[in-house]
């Protein structure tokens, strides 16, 4: 088995302008070529961002946090596979806890329970990734189990259902250019990380499940990334694990300086 590329994918979320986003890449662009070793860096932005991402001159990935898997139509408020395309998207976000549900005490601004405010399924975070691979790009699945549901022991149960409803009718080979990230929902912009133990067993289980429903090759191939407020200072830990092949990293994504110890670290291998 040939040793798999780390990666260090960047979530802004709903962040940045494109005047932050061209200085960001500006000085990304002048970051990688100073980093020893080799690591896959994406930057999923903002849809307004993405053309600006693009045209940074960077080798980083340009990512959509989101997609819809029709082509055209009548979906306000939507973006096709084709858009995201036009303006140089290479990675695809699906399935994102932030678009499933909202778990948790909510902002004051957003008071009272909301329950699901973007309304992702496990059935349309299939289709969104079966739409992805179709298109020809890398698709990102986020699974990941709530608080509720780890006190309650159904983190593996949970889990593997996200992931056999979000591959369904995908072939091994579409599998295995696949990045699956596991984010514990409960850690997400809560400074709260998953032990680094407790996170290489679920990224463990997750390539066991991918094992059961394809083969072993395509298990060995998948790159499992962890996704709960990984930082400069604990991605030392996370990373060292045989499991883990790299971060989603939101919040210590948003500047170079703080996203520039994960990249370093995942170029390490």
């Amino acid at each position: 088995m040939s040793k798999r590329v780390a990666v260090a994918a960047a979530n802004w979320k709903m962040n940045k302008t494109c005047a932050e986003a061209a200085t960001y890449m500006a000085d990304l662009k002048a970051l990688l070529p100073t980093v020893e070793g080799t690591a896959e860096v994406v930057i999923f932005a903002p849809f307004t961002a993405l053309a600006t991402v693009a045209a940074g001159g960077s080798s980083a990935g340009v990512g959509g946090q989101d997609v819809f898997w029709m082509a055209a139509g009548a979906y306000t408020g939507e973006i096709s596979l084709g858009m995201l395309q036009d303006v140089g998207c290479t990675h695809v976000l699906v399935g994102h806890s932030e678009r499933r549900r909202r778990f948790g005490k909510p902002e004051p601004e957003l008071a009272g329970d909301l329950g699901c405010v973007f309304g992702d399924n496990d059935a349309t975070v299939n289709k969104k990734l079966t739409a992805v691979v179709a298109a020809g790009l890398v698709g990102c699945l986020c699974v990941g189990e709530t608080l509720a549901e780890r006190q309650a022991g159904q983190t593996d149960r949970t889990i593997e259902a996200q992931l056999r409803a979000g591959l369904a009718g995908l072939d091994a080979a579409a599998v295995a250019n696949t990045l699956i990230a596991y984010e514990p929902v409960w850690a997400i912009g809560t400074g709260e990380v998953c032990q680094e133990d407790e996170a290489e067993r679920v990224c463990a289980m997750v390539r066991g499940v991918v094992a059961a429903l394809y083969d072993q090759a395509t298990a060995d191939t998948v790159r499992v990334l962890y996704g709960g407020s990984m930082s400069g200072e604990n991605v030392d830990g996370l990373l060292c694990q045989p499991n883990i092949d790299g971060g989603l990293v939101g919040g210590a994504s948003l500047t170079v300086a703080k996203f520039e110890p994960i990249i370093r670290r995942c170029a390490k291998g």
